[in-house]
């Protein structure tokens, strides 16, 4: 990789340098691999969304599947310029999107805050542009919010989880916490990818250092 390559996958592009997309959505199957529950809206009433990126999504989203409460997942991509973007695109840091993962939840059963602990405990938001040894500006941390609660909510997390991070030396968080303009799927091959390929990549690695929600009273 030259150094315009590492320069392009650190730096978002914006409005008139990004790719243009295209119209057309991604066609998706609507049904869950794993959960069995529809992976379009509309959904029911009562369920709320979340969305994150921890890096590669492909572990991302099995993590949250699994938590007792969640209904159902999906992965794609935000917070870019280009409408309805290809994962090719998106690899090559002219579309400014990150690699995602949509949660829709009870909240009945599982709370936000928890699925907070979940994110900041399973990646290292402290890289930048980057997870591990995935570059790129697709790999960045975030939290985008739906609501003003939402919003307070993940703040006050990240402030708390900063300060929890720098007890173990740590340096400064750079999340992306911000409003969710757009989520786009991505291409069906990659919905629930570690279920459909059990000894896919997963680039899931924490800091080691526990989020304690509960100390936060």
């Amino acid at each position: 990789m030259n150094w315009m390559d590492i320069r392009r996958k650190h730096a978002l592009p914006d409005a008139d340098s990004a790719l243009p997309g295209r119209v057309e959505a991604m066609p998706v199957t609507d049904r869950h691999a794993v959960l069995g529950t529809p992976m379009l809206p509309p959904y029911a009433a009562h369920l709320e969304q979340a969305l994150f990126g921890m890096g590669c999504f492909w572990g991302v989203e099995r993590l949250f599947w699994q938590i007792p409460g969640v209904v159902t997942t999906a992965v794609g991509y935000a917070a870019g310029q280009t409408p309805n973007p290809t994962y090719k695109e998106v690899c090559s840091g002219q579309t400014g999107h990150n690699e995602v993962v949509r949660v829709i939840y009870d909240p009945a059963e599982v709370s936000y805050e928890t699925l907070l602990g979940a994110f900041w405990e399973n990646h290292d938001p402290t890289q930048g542009m980057r997870q591990g040894n995935d570059l790129g500006t697709q790999y960045r941390s975030a939290i985008y919010w739906t609501d003003s609660q939402q919003c307070d909510q993940a703040t006050a997390s990240l402030a708390h989880f900063q300060q929890a991070l720098r007890g173990k030396l740590f340096g400064n968080i750079t999340t992306e916490v911000r409003e969710l303009s757009v989520f786009y799927y991505a291409e069906d091959y990659h919905q629930q990818y570690l279920a459909k390929n059990p000894g896919g990549y997963c680039g899931l690695a924490g800091t080691g250092v526990c989020y304690a929600a509960k100390s936060r009273a």
